[in-house]
């Protein structure tokens, strides 16, 4: 009984912050809305479908806005839900909004590649970290390449400008190519900027986890690809989810 109704809360948490029809994604990307493509109608997963598959398992859900991913929704021995837009992008600015669980991990990816040889969407696509800081273990390592904001493994946050589990952090990602330049702005805030190819982008890839050619050797290669939202076991909704070409 302990552990339904502690599900109710949780489901209550992330569902009752629901945004209104006409709330606007962000009060930083509203002067020309007209630029902004919608990925999330908020009331169904068109646009999505699960990496490498088709549809998505009921452990993605919408509602009220909402974009939830809830473990305790997982068919038994059917480990793995990251979902990807069917749309490809390039460059582009993505807005969105997270809520984590407490003590929760996920992920934002950009480049995604499926088909044979992509086992992963972090296989090919780089990541920006969705974390809450402070219970996750990963924010808590120097350097802070896991906390939330961070460019997973490769660039740390300036400054850590996260809310708390249960509350709405909103993410502003700059893709660049043309510039050859990506950032990341938490709750307003530019706390990670980075190159997308050369000298600079190599040696990143070569001091951290993605150095191992066995399994990444097609990591952050691609110019164009899909976006990804991540299946790291916790509960986690996104809203507002925009994007816009450069």
């Amino acid at each position: 009984m302990k552990k339904l109704i502690l599900g109710i809360f949780t489901l209550t948490l992330f569902t009752s912050s629901s945004p209104s029809n006409n709330e606007t994604f962000s009060k930083n990307n509203t002067e020309n809305d007209k630029e902004w493509e919608s990925l999330f109608d908020g009331k169904t997963l068109n646009g999505w479908h699960r990496y490498n598959r088709r549809g998505i398992k009921p452990v993605w859900t919408a509602k009220k806005g909402v974009l939830t991913f809830d473990p305790s929704l997982r068919p038994k021995g059917d480990y793995v839900h990251d979902i990807v837009t069917d749309k490809i992008f390039k460059s582009f600015q993505l807005s969105i909004e997270w809520n984590i669980s407490e003590g929760g991990n996920s992920g934002i990816f950009w480049g995604v590649q499926e088909g044979e040889g992509n086992n992963k969407p972090y296989s090919t696509g780089p990541e920006i970290q969705v974390l809450d800081n402070e219970r996750h273990p990963d924010a808590m390592a120097n350097p802070k390449f896991h906390q939330a904001g961070a460019l997973y493994d490769l660039v740390q946050p300036s400054k850590d400008v996260c809310k708390p589990a249960g509350q709405w952090n909103h993410i502003l990602l700059t893709i660049d190519y043309k510039k050859n330049e990506g950032s990341v702005e938490l709750n307003g805030t530019k706390i990670v900027e980075f190159p997308l190819r050369g000298e600079k982008w190599d040696a990143m890839v070569a001091n951290s986890k993605f150095n191992d050619d066995c399994h990444f050797e097609k990591f952050g290669k691609f110019r164009t690809g899909k976006i990804g939202l991540q299946d790291h076991n916790d509960m986690v909704s996104f809203r507002n989810i925009k994007i816009r070409k450069l």
